[in-house]
Protein backbone atom coordinates (compact mmCIF):
# COMPACT_ATOMS: atom_id res chain seq x y z
CA UNK A 1 0.00 0.00 0.00
CA UNK A 2 1.30 3.42 -0.92
CA UNK A 3 1.97 5.74 1.99
CA UNK A 4 2.12 9.50 2.14
CA UNK A 5 5.65 10.89 1.77
CA UNK A 6 6.99 12.43 4.97
CA UNK A 7 9.01 15.63 5.12
CA UNK A 8 11.97 15.75 7.50
CA UNK A 9 9.81 17.42 10.15
CA UNK A 10 7.28 14.60 9.95
CA UNK A 11 4.52 16.49 8.15
CA UNK A 12 2.52 14.37 5.69
CA UNK A 13 2.43 15.78 2.15
CA UNK A 14 -0.72 13.98 1.01
CA UNK A 15 -4.07 15.74 1.35
CA UNK A 16 -2.66 19.14 2.23
CA UNK A 17 -5.26 21.94 1.98
CA UNK A 18 -5.30 25.70 2.24
CA UNK A 19 -6.61 25.20 5.78
CA UNK A 20 -3.61 23.11 6.80
CA UNK A 21 -1.27 25.67 5.24
CA UNK A 22 -3.00 28.46 7.19
CA UNK A 23 -2.75 26.44 10.44
CA UNK A 24 0.94 25.67 9.90
CA UNK A 25 1.75 29.34 9.14
CA UNK A 26 -0.48 30.66 11.91
CA UNK A 27 -2.50 32.91 9.56
CA UNK A 28 -5.99 33.04 8.04
CA UNK A 29 -6.87 31.24 4.82
CA UNK A 30 -7.52 34.67 3.27
CA UNK A 31 -3.89 35.58 3.95
CA UNK A 32 -2.73 32.32 2.36
CA UNK A 33 -4.88 33.09 -0.68
CA UNK A 34 -3.45 36.59 -1.01
CA UNK A 35 0.12 35.34 -0.79
CA UNK A 36 -0.43 32.64 -3.42
CA UNK A 37 -2.06 35.17 -5.73
CA UNK A 38 0.80 37.61 -5.43
CA UNK A 39 -1.13 40.36 -3.68
CA UNK A 40 1.16 43.04 -2.30
CA UNK A 41 -0.90 43.62 0.85
CA UNK A 42 0.88 40.99 2.98
CA UNK A 43 4.10 41.73 4.88
CA UNK A 44 7.32 40.04 3.76
CA UNK A 45 7.63 38.15 7.04
CA UNK A 46 4.07 36.79 6.89
CA UNK A 47 4.40 35.90 3.22
CA UNK A 48 7.57 33.93 3.95
CA UNK A 49 5.78 32.01 6.74
CA UNK A 50 3.07 31.04 4.25
CA UNK A 51 5.56 29.98 1.57
CA UNK A 52 7.53 27.95 4.13
CA UNK A 53 4.32 26.16 5.17
CA UNK A 54 3.45 25.52 1.53
CA UNK A 55 6.89 23.97 1.00
CA UNK A 56 6.74 21.87 4.17
CA UNK A 57 3.30 20.48 3.31
CA UNK A 58 4.00 20.20 -0.43
CA UNK A 59 0.70 22.03 -1.02
CA UNK A 60 -0.35 22.67 -4.62
CA UNK A 61 -3.59 24.65 -5.23
CA UNK A 62 -5.93 22.99 -7.71
CA UNK A 63 -5.47 24.45 -11.15
CA UNK A 64 -2.26 26.28 -10.32
CA UNK A 65 -0.03 26.47 -13.32
CA UNK A 66 2.78 28.60 -11.95
CA UNK A 67 5.26 28.69 -9.12
CA UNK A 68 3.58 28.95 -5.75
CA UNK A 69 5.63 32.05 -5.04
CA UNK A 70 3.54 33.98 -7.58
CA UNK A 71 -0.16 34.45 -8.25
CA UNK A 72 -1.94 31.36 -9.52
CA UNK A 73 -3.82 31.53 -12.79
CA UNK A 74 -7.39 32.77 -12.39
CA UNK A 75 -10.23 31.73 -14.68
CA UNK A 76 -13.10 34.19 -14.92
CA UNK A 77 -16.45 33.64 -16.60
CA UNK A 78 -18.18 36.31 -18.68
CA UNK A 79 -21.85 35.87 -19.62
CA UNK A 80 -23.11 37.96 -22.56
CA UNK A 81 -26.47 37.74 -24.36
CA UNK A 82 -24.78 37.49 -27.78
CA UNK A 83 -21.86 38.88 -29.79
CA UNK A 84 -23.68 40.74 -32.57
CA UNK A 85 -23.24 44.50 -32.68
CA UNK A 86 -20.41 46.76 -31.52
CA UNK A 87 -21.48 47.05 -27.86
CA UNK A 88 -20.74 43.44 -26.95
CA UNK A 89 -17.41 43.35 -28.76
CA UNK A 90 -16.26 46.56 -27.02
CA UNK A 91 -17.25 45.18 -23.62
CA UNK A 92 -15.56 41.85 -24.31
CA UNK A 93 -12.35 43.54 -25.48
CA UNK A 94 -12.20 45.67 -22.35
CA UNK A 95 -12.83 42.70 -20.07
CA UNK A 96 -10.41 40.34 -21.82
CA UNK A 97 -7.58 42.84 -22.22
CA UNK A 98 -7.63 43.76 -18.53
CA UNK A 99 -7.99 40.11 -17.53
CA UNK A 100 -4.90 39.26 -19.59
CA UNK A 101 -2.93 42.04 -17.89
CA UNK A 102 -3.92 40.57 -14.51
CA UNK A 103 -3.01 37.00 -15.51
CA UNK A 104 -6.60 35.82 -15.86
CA UNK A 105 -8.09 33.57 -18.50
CA UNK A 106 -11.65 34.24 -19.70
CA UNK A 107 -14.39 31.70 -20.36
CA UNK A 108 -17.15 33.27 -22.46
CA UNK A 109 -20.73 32.03 -22.38
CA UNK A 110 -23.49 33.37 -24.63
CA UNK A 111 -26.96 33.38 -23.08
CA UNK A 112 -28.96 33.31 -26.32
CA UNK A 113 -30.20 29.84 -27.18
CA UNK A 114 -29.72 28.37 -23.71
CA UNK A 115 -32.82 26.35 -22.80
CA UNK A 116 -32.00 26.53 -19.08
CA UNK A 117 -29.88 29.62 -18.58
CA UNK A 118 -29.77 29.37 -14.79
CA UNK A 119 -28.41 25.83 -15.01
CA UNK A 120 -25.82 26.88 -17.61
CA UNK A 121 -24.59 29.68 -15.32
CA UNK A 122 -24.34 27.26 -12.39
CA UNK A 123 -22.31 24.86 -14.52
CA UNK A 124 -20.03 27.70 -15.62
CA UNK A 125 -19.46 28.54 -11.96
CA UNK A 126 -17.91 25.12 -11.38
CA UNK A 127 -15.16 25.85 -13.93
CA UNK A 128 -14.18 29.41 -13.00
CA UNK A 129 -13.09 31.43 -9.97
CA UNK A 130 -15.55 34.31 -10.51
CA UNK A 131 -18.27 35.43 -12.93
CA UNK A 132 -19.30 38.68 -14.60
CA UNK A 133 -22.78 38.85 -16.14
CA UNK A 134 -24.12 41.47 -18.53
CA UNK A 135 -27.59 42.50 -17.40
CA UNK A 136 -29.65 40.64 -14.85
CA UNK A 137 -31.45 38.13 -17.09
CA UNK A 138 -28.66 35.55 -16.68
CA UNK A 139 -28.52 36.04 -12.91
CA UNK A 140 -32.03 35.38 -11.54
CA UNK A 141 -32.40 35.60 -7.77
CA UNK A 142 -32.28 31.83 -7.31
CA UNK A 143 -28.92 31.59 -9.06
CA UNK A 144 -27.64 34.63 -7.20
CA UNK A 145 -28.52 33.00 -3.88
CA UNK A 146 -26.86 29.75 -4.93
CA UNK A 147 -23.61 31.50 -5.84
CA UNK A 148 -23.62 33.97 -2.95
CA UNK A 149 -20.68 33.27 -0.68
CA UNK A 150 -19.22 30.70 -3.08
CA UNK A 151 -18.11 32.65 -6.14
CA UNK A 152 -17.52 36.39 -6.57
CA UNK A 153 -20.08 37.81 -9.02
CA UNK A 154 -20.28 41.19 -10.75
CA UNK A 155 -23.36 42.30 -12.68
CA UNK A 156 -22.64 44.67 -15.57
CA UNK A 157 -25.38 47.15 -16.57
CA UNK A 158 -28.04 45.22 -14.70
CA UNK A 159 -30.38 45.60 -11.76
CA UNK A 160 -28.36 45.48 -8.52
CA UNK A 161 -29.07 42.49 -6.27
CA UNK A 162 -28.42 42.23 -2.57
CA UNK A 163 -24.92 41.03 -1.80
CA UNK A 164 -23.77 41.17 -5.44
CA UNK A 165 -21.56 43.84 -6.91
CA UNK A 166 -22.71 45.83 -9.92
CA UNK A 167 -21.02 48.19 -12.34
CA UNK A 168 -22.87 50.30 -14.86
CA UNK A 169 -22.91 53.55 -16.80
CA UNK A 170 -25.13 56.52 -15.95
CA UNK A 171 -28.25 56.57 -18.15
CA UNK A 172 -31.19 58.66 -16.96
CA UNK A 173 -29.53 62.08 -16.66
CA UNK A 174 -27.77 61.94 -20.03
CA UNK A 175 -30.95 60.64 -21.69
CA UNK A 176 -32.85 63.59 -20.25
CA UNK A 177 -30.17 66.00 -21.54
CA UNK A 178 -30.23 64.41 -24.99
CA UNK A 179 -34.03 64.55 -25.22
CA UNK A 180 -34.13 68.15 -24.01
CA UNK A 181 -31.60 69.06 -26.69
CA UNK A 182 -33.85 67.58 -29.37
CA UNK A 183 -36.92 69.31 -27.94
CA UNK A 184 -35.01 72.60 -27.93
CA UNK A 185 -34.73 72.30 -31.72
CA UNK A 186 -38.50 72.76 -31.85
CA UNK A 187 -39.33 69.12 -32.49
CA UNK A 188 -42.74 68.26 -31.07
CA UNK A 189 -43.37 64.61 -32.01
CA UNK A 190 -40.55 62.62 -30.46
CA UNK A 191 -40.57 58.84 -30.22
CA UNK A 192 -38.37 56.61 -28.10
CA UNK A 193 -37.24 53.61 -30.18
CA UNK A 194 -36.39 50.51 -28.13
CA UNK A 195 -38.07 48.36 -25.51
CA UNK A 196 -37.66 49.77 -21.97
CA UNK A 197 -38.51 46.34 -20.58
CA UNK A 198 -35.68 44.74 -22.55
CA UNK A 199 -32.88 45.78 -20.19
CA UNK A 200 -32.47 47.89 -17.03
CA UNK A 201 -30.21 50.45 -18.72
CA UNK A 202 -32.74 50.96 -21.53
CA UNK A 203 -35.47 51.49 -18.93
CA UNK A 204 -33.34 54.25 -17.39
CA UNK A 205 -32.82 55.90 -20.79
CA UNK A 206 -36.56 55.86 -21.39
CA UNK A 207 -37.09 57.38 -17.94
CA UNK A 208 -34.80 60.25 -18.93
CA UNK A 209 -36.79 60.69 -22.15
CA UNK A 210 -40.01 60.90 -20.11
CA UNK A 211 -38.49 63.32 -17.58
CA UNK A 212 -37.41 65.74 -20.31
CA UNK A 213 -40.96 65.87 -21.65
CA UNK A 214 -42.56 66.35 -18.27
CA UNK A 215 -40.12 69.13 -17.41
CA UNK A 216 -41.75 70.97 -20.33
CA UNK A 217 -45.24 69.83 -19.26
CA UNK A 218 -45.48 67.57 -22.30
CA UNK A 219 -46.89 64.06 -22.36
CA UNK A 220 -44.44 61.65 -24.09
CA UNK A 221 -45.70 59.22 -26.69
CA UNK A 222 -45.55 55.49 -26.05
CA UNK A 223 -42.23 53.93 -27.02
CA UNK A 224 -41.73 51.96 -30.22
CA UNK A 225 -40.89 48.64 -28.57
CA UNK A 226 -38.34 46.79 -30.67
CA UNK A 227 -35.21 44.73 -29.91
CA UNK A 228 -31.89 46.56 -30.09
CA UNK A 229 -30.64 45.19 -33.40
CA UNK A 230 -29.78 46.66 -36.80
CA UNK A 231 -32.52 44.74 -38.63
CA UNK A 232 -35.16 46.14 -36.29
CA UNK A 233 -34.00 49.66 -37.13
CA UNK A 234 -34.56 49.03 -40.83
CA UNK A 235 -38.04 47.70 -40.03
CA UNK A 236 -38.86 50.86 -38.05
CA UNK A 237 -37.72 52.98 -41.01
CA UNK A 238 -40.03 51.01 -43.30
CA UNK A 239 -42.93 51.72 -40.97
CA UNK A 240 -42.10 55.43 -41.08
CA UNK A 241 -41.96 55.39 -44.88
CA UNK A 242 -45.30 53.56 -44.98
CA UNK A 243 -46.91 56.18 -42.74
CA UNK A 244 -47.50 53.78 -39.86
CA UNK A 245 -45.23 55.80 -37.56
CA UNK A 246 -45.40 59.59 -37.47
CA UNK A 247 -42.62 61.56 -35.77
CA UNK A 248 -40.27 64.46 -36.36
CA UNK A 249 -37.54 63.04 -34.10
CA UNK A 250 -36.44 59.60 -32.96
CA UNK A 251 -34.53 59.05 -29.71
CA UNK A 252 -33.07 55.57 -30.16
CA UNK A 253 -32.02 53.19 -27.40
CA UNK A 254 -28.67 52.55 -29.09
CA UNK A 255 -26.60 53.59 -32.10
CA UNK A 256 -27.27 50.33 -33.91
CA UNK A 257 -30.96 51.20 -34.20
CA UNK A 258 -30.27 54.88 -34.95
CA UNK A 259 -27.74 54.24 -37.73
CA UNK A 260 -29.93 51.63 -39.40
CA UNK A 261 -32.96 53.93 -39.33
CA UNK A 262 -31.04 56.94 -40.59
CA UNK A 263 -29.37 55.04 -43.43
CA UNK A 264 -32.62 53.41 -44.54
CA UNK A 265 -34.51 56.70 -44.54
CA UNK A 266 -31.75 58.46 -46.50
CA UNK A 267 -31.68 55.66 -49.08
CA UNK A 268 -35.41 56.29 -49.57
CA UNK A 269 -34.79 60.01 -50.18
CA UNK A 270 -35.86 61.31 -46.77
CA UNK A 271 -33.97 64.26 -45.28
CA UNK A 272 -32.24 63.55 -41.96
CA UNK A 273 -32.44 65.77 -39.92
CA UNK A 274 -34.54 68.14 -42.10
CA UNK A 275 -37.68 65.98 -42.02
CA UNK A 276 -36.84 63.81 -39.07
CA UNK A 277 -34.04 64.01 -36.50
CA UNK A 278 -32.39 60.80 -35.31
CA UNK A 279 -30.21 60.41 -32.19
CA UNK A 280 -28.70 57.34 -30.57
CA UNK A 281 -26.69 56.01 -27.65
CA UNK A 282 -23.19 54.44 -27.28
CA UNK A 283 -21.09 56.58 -29.67
CA UNK A 284 -19.82 53.63 -31.70
CA UNK A 285 -17.04 54.41 -34.17
CA UNK A 286 -19.39 54.61 -37.18
CA UNK A 287 -21.35 57.42 -35.52
CA UNK A 288 -18.67 59.99 -36.27
CA UNK A 289 -18.18 59.00 -39.93
CA UNK A 290 -21.76 58.94 -41.26
CA UNK A 291 -23.21 62.15 -42.71
CA UNK A 292 -24.68 63.86 -40.90
CA UNK A 293 -22.71 62.68 -37.89
CA UNK A 294 -24.88 60.95 -35.32
CA UNK A 295 -25.76 62.89 -32.19
CA UNK A 296 -25.54 60.33 -29.39
CA UNK A 297 -24.37 59.63 -25.84
CA UNK A 298 -20.87 58.36 -25.27
CA UNK A 299 -20.74 55.65 -22.66
CA UNK A 300 -17.56 53.92 -21.45
CA UNK A 301 -18.34 50.42 -22.71
CA UNK A 302 -14.75 49.19 -22.82
CA UNK A 303 -14.13 50.73 -19.39
CA UNK A 304 -17.09 48.79 -17.96
CA UNK A 305 -15.41 45.57 -19.08
CA UNK A 306 -12.10 46.69 -17.58
CA UNK A 307 -13.74 47.60 -14.27
CA UNK A 308 -15.60 44.27 -14.07
CA UNK A 309 -12.37 42.30 -14.64
CA UNK A 310 -10.56 44.34 -11.99
CA UNK A 311 -13.31 43.87 -9.42
CA UNK A 312 -13.41 40.10 -9.96
CA UNK A 313 -9.64 39.92 -9.53
CA UNK A 314 -9.80 41.95 -6.33
CA UNK A 315 -12.59 39.75 -4.95
CA UNK A 316 -10.73 36.53 -5.73
CA UNK A 317 -7.72 38.02 -3.95
CA UNK A 318 -9.82 38.36 -0.80
CA UNK A 319 -11.28 41.85 -1.22
CA UNK A 320 -14.72 42.67 0.14
CA UNK A 321 -17.67 43.37 -2.19
CA UNK A 322 -18.68 46.99 -2.71
CA UNK A 323 -22.14 47.63 -1.29
CA UNK A 324 -23.02 50.48 -3.67
CA UNK A 325 -23.10 50.15 -7.48
CA UNK A 326 -20.15 51.68 -9.29
CA UNK A 327 -21.52 54.11 -11.88
CA UNK A 328 -19.34 55.47 -14.69
CA UNK A 329 -20.25 58.84 -16.26
CA UNK A 330 -21.68 59.29 -19.76
CA UNK A 331 -21.55 62.31 -22.08
CA UNK A 332 -23.90 63.76 -24.71
CA UNK A 333 -22.07 64.15 -28.03
CA UNK A 334 -23.59 66.71 -30.41
CA UNK A 335 -23.20 66.18 -34.15
CA UNK A 336 -25.56 66.90 -37.03
CA UNK A 337 -28.32 64.29 -36.97
CA UNK A 338 -30.29 66.21 -34.30
CA UNK A 339 -30.48 69.37 -36.46
CA UNK A 340 -27.34 71.14 -35.29
CA UNK A 341 -25.04 72.55 -37.99
CA UNK A 342 -22.48 69.99 -39.05
CA UNK A 343 -19.13 70.80 -37.51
Amino acid sequence: MATARKHPDGAASAGATIYSVAERAGVSIATVSRVLQGAGTVSTTTAQKVLDAVDQLNYVPLGAARSLAVRHHEAHGLVLPELTGPYYSELLMGFESRAAELGQSVTLMLADGKADLARAVRQLATRVDAIAVLGSAAMPPAVARALHGQKPVVIIAGTPQEGIESVRAENAHSAEQLTEHVLAHGRTRLLFVGDPEGAPDIAERHAGFVNAHRARRLEPAAPVRVPFREGEGAAVAERILAGEIEADALVCANDELALAIMSHLQDAGRDVPGEIAVVGWDDVMTSRYVRPGLTTVRQPVRELGVLAAERLHQRVAGGQPRLEPQILPTEVVIRGSCGCPTR
